[in-house]
């Protein structure tokens, strides 16, 4: 049009100008500028509020500004531009002085004038949320159902969730389903679950409203964060409604399913990926993240083996969970040809995948390279410092967690608990039973952080490791909430380690009262009671365990040969090569004889 040398107008910058804004293009829009003020348009309103809202959508806020000042006339429309630009910026004390200057000028603010406000809302914004609910009220008539919706989501995220039930409560029969939705996402939000499960029944029982797929992520996620069972019923629900290859709902049931502790789950997610008709990266990173999170190690890496050969964006995620698979598995190559995938990706610097560099390193001994992931890390908060200190600790090296620790107090990088369990960890390691005690008991007091459960376990393990059981069950009983399985769980492997078997009775009573199914207990009691000669007593826990369907769950080993891990434990004979290893085993056995041993009993020497 320019080029034939036909006139710009109105209603060929606008559509031109709202083009730039959408792909973010400035240059252009500056182009566009020039043509506005060459062609005798920059007082025209429709044409400077194209402007201005092209500069507010790319960023350019003084630019935007600039304009709405030197506009001689203003329509609501250029207010709720420039205010819409100031909250996507994140500026909102500039948006709601432009609020307040729109009201003094006498123009009425709309639904895109309260919509934008709204989103600027947050946890610390309650005094902000309370004014505009005034003025919502206040111009009640002018305005629709949107911004009632708008105020329900705003005042859910400033914590004011009964105003959010009073706003949906006043709508009454206006009700739509956005209106439904916000409310239910509300409940969810504050993970009130057992809410959430009856507003939706309702909602879709009462108020006669079809759910949609933001419905049901909504009450999927609610479910997801108690690990609730109710979701399997929402599953069905999914599937009832026709939502099931939908990838948004997939996917949340696909983040449910992970999150549940039972292994089995896992299942029900793989069915829910193999359901979607549209995998995106998030249904590919969360299948990854559960099976290793669930200690499905061997099935991760397949699943991010499948990811490379999809060329599936891998997140920073799917890189944390694939790196804590090699861990656990002692895959050490694999470990640093992913960690050249990290590099080339460039999350090398990201404290989740940092952080589980850190890890696969200290955990295979290589502390140099665990070094290099941290020396490479971004350490203005406390994560890959806890790395490498709980790094140091499995080693050891009481004294390298100690500088760390000193390195972070120089730098005011922002302790946690973690911080404190790494401490602690590396006293108990390195037998410094009143440095780790020190710490302990000063941790609250000195730094401000409280002892949690974990705190305490480590406490349990320091004191427990130099033999010192009394200190041990005297933290135990000073606790200011109940010991949980783990604490009982450390005593007990102290009993076990120095032979006190009249406290690993009475420890094992509490855990078996805690986890009466947990197999690993009664393992441990009829070792020691071996151990000890205690036969009788080695039967009757024999016994329990035969009664109650349990039994010692076979350990596994792993072994990776290119770039294929193969997992087998004794006596396995499910490979599909099983009589080829039988026969190389055969082969060695008969080159190297196994040399005689004296046997004795595990704890034969304990006591004495």
């Amino acid at each position: 049009m320019h080029e034939q040398g036909l006139a710009a107008n109105t209603f060929a910058l606008g559509p031109t100008l709202r083009s730039a804004a959408a792909v973010g293009c400035p240059a252009l829009g500056a182009q566009l500028h020039s043509l506005i003020v060459k062609a005798i348009l920059a007082d025209n309103v429709f044409a400077a509020t194209a402007l201005l809202h092209m500069y507010a959508k790319c960023g350019r806020k003084r630019d935007a500004r600039r304009v709405f000042d030197g506009m001689p006339e203003r329509n609501t429309v250029s207010w709720n531009a420039l205010v819409a630009g100031y909250v996507e910026s994140g500026k909102v004390a500039p948006a709601v002085r432009l609020f307040v200057e729109m009201e003094r000028e006498g123009l009425l603010p709309d639904e895109a004038t309260f919509a934008a406000l709204l989103t600027a809302v947050d946890d610390s914004s309650h005094f902000l949320m309370h004014q505009l609910h005034g003025k919502i009220v206040k111009y009640g008539s002018a305005l629709g159902l949107i911004v009632l919706n708008a105020a329900i989501t705003a005042y859910s995220q400033c914590g004011a969730l009964a105003n959010s039930r009073r706003i949906f409560d006043e709508i009454g029969n206006r009700r739509d389903l956005i209106s439904w939705n916000a409310m239910l996402g509300a409940y969810a939000s504050h993970g009130m679950e057992h809410e959430a499960m009856g507003f939706f029944a309702n909602m879709m029982r009462a108020g006669g409203v079809q759910p949609d797929m933001y419905s049901f992520t909504s009450i999927i996620s609610a479910c997801a964060e108690h690990r609730d069972q109710g979701g399997t019923v929402i599953h069905g629900l999914v599937i009832k409604n026709g939502f099931e290859g939908v990838t948004h709902v997939c996917n949340a049931l696909i983040a449910m399913y992970t999150r549940f502790s039972e292994n089995c789950m896992m299942e029900d997610a793989y069915k829910c990926f193999d359901s979607l008709l549209l995998k995106d990266t998030v249904s590919w990173n969360s299948m990854l993240t559960g099976y290793s999170q669930h200690g499905l190690s061997a099935d991760a890496l397949r699943f991010f083996r499948c990811v490379q050969s999809e060329n599936i964006r891998t997140d920073e995620y799917a890189f944390s969970a694939a790196l804590r698979s090699c861990s656990d598995l002692a895959l050490l190559r694999l470990g640093r040809q992913i960690h050249g995938l990290v590099t080339h990706s460039g999350f090398a610097s990201n404290n989740f995948v940092s952080s589980s560099l850190i890890f696969m390193y200290s955990k295979s001994g290589v502390l140099d390279d665990a070094m290099k992931s941290f020396e490479e890390a971004d350490k203005s908060s406390s994560v890959p410092w806890n790395s490498m200190m709980f790094g140091y600790a499995q080693h050891g090296q009481a004294q390298a967690v100690r500088s760390l620790f000193n390195q972070m107090l120089e730098l005011k990088v922002p302790l946690d608990h973690i911080t404190f369990v790494g401490l602690i960890t590396a006293c108990s390691h390195a037998g410094l039973v009143d440095e780790g005690s020190e710490i302990l008991n000063t941790m609250e007091n000195r730094y401000g952080i409280p002892l949690r459960m974990e705190h305490y376990a480590c406490g349990i393990d320091l004191y427990g490791r130099a033999g010192q059981l009394d200190k041990a069950r005297e933290l135990i009983d000073s606790m200011p909430f109940e010991p949980d399985a783990m604490v009982w769980m450390t005593l007990l492997g102290a009993c076990r380690i120095h032979g006190d078997m009249e406290l690993a009775s009475d420890v094992a009573s509490h855990l078996l009262e805690a986890e009466p199914r947990q197999h690993s207990t009664y393992v441990l009691l009829s070792s020691m009671y071996s151990g000890l000669g205690m036969w009788s007593d080695r039967a009757i826990v024999q016994k329990e365990m035969k009664n109650k369907g349990l039994s010692k769950v076979p350990g596994w080993s792993w072994i990776e040969v290119k770039n294929e891990v193969h997992s087998f434990n004794a006596e396995d004979g499910s490979h599909p090569r099983m009589d080829e290893i039988y026969e190389m085993l055969s082969l060695l056995l008969h080159n190297f004889p196994v040399q005689p041993v004296h046997q004795e009993t595990e704890l034969s020497n304990y006591g004495h």
